[in-house]
C-alpha cells in the first residue's frame, strides 16, 4: 500500500514565462522547477546567465503532486523561443502608435505639504 509522504500541492502554470519568474512562482506553488534530463546540470545552471524563457513542463499545470515534487521544464533563450508558446504580457501598442505628450511643463513643489 502507497503511503502520501507530504502534502499536496497544485503544480502552477510556467509555461511562457521568463525563467527566474517561474521558478519563484514554482516555490510559491510548493514545487521545484528542474533539468528533463536527470543526468545534465541542474536546471538553473542552464538558464545562467541570460534570459530563457519556459517553453514546456511536466508535468503539466493543474496536476496535483506532493510538496516538494519536481516540475521538468525546457527553456529557450531569448529571442529563440517560440513566439506562440509565451504567454502574452498585454495589449502591445503599434510600432507607430503616437506618444502622450504633456500641453506644458508640471511643477510639484514636494517641500509643500499641502502638495
Amino acid at each position: 500500500m502507497w503511503e502520501q509522504v507530504g502534502d499536496l500541492v497544485t503544480v502552477p502554470d510556467v509555461v511562457g514565462l521568463p525563467f527566474h519568474v517561474g521558478r519563484d512562482i514554482g516555490r510559491d506553488h510548493g514545487v521545484t522547477l528542474a533539468n528533463p534530463d536527470p543526468d545534465g546540470p541542474p536546471v538553473g545552471a542552464l538558464a545562467w546567465p541570460g534570459l530563457f524563457y519556459i517553453t514546456s513542463q511536466h508535468p503539466a499545470a493543474g496536476t496535483v503532486v506532493t510538496r516538494h515534487s519536481s516540475v521538468a521544464v525546457e527553456l529557450s533563450e531569448h529571442g529563440i523561443a517560440n513566439q506562440s508558446a509565451l504567454r502574452p504580457t498585454g495589449d502591445i501598442p503599434p510600432a507607430d502608435s503616437a506618444h502622450a505628450i504633456p500641453e506644458h511643463d508640471q511643477i510639484i513643489d514636494l517641500t509643500d505639504p499641502a502638495a
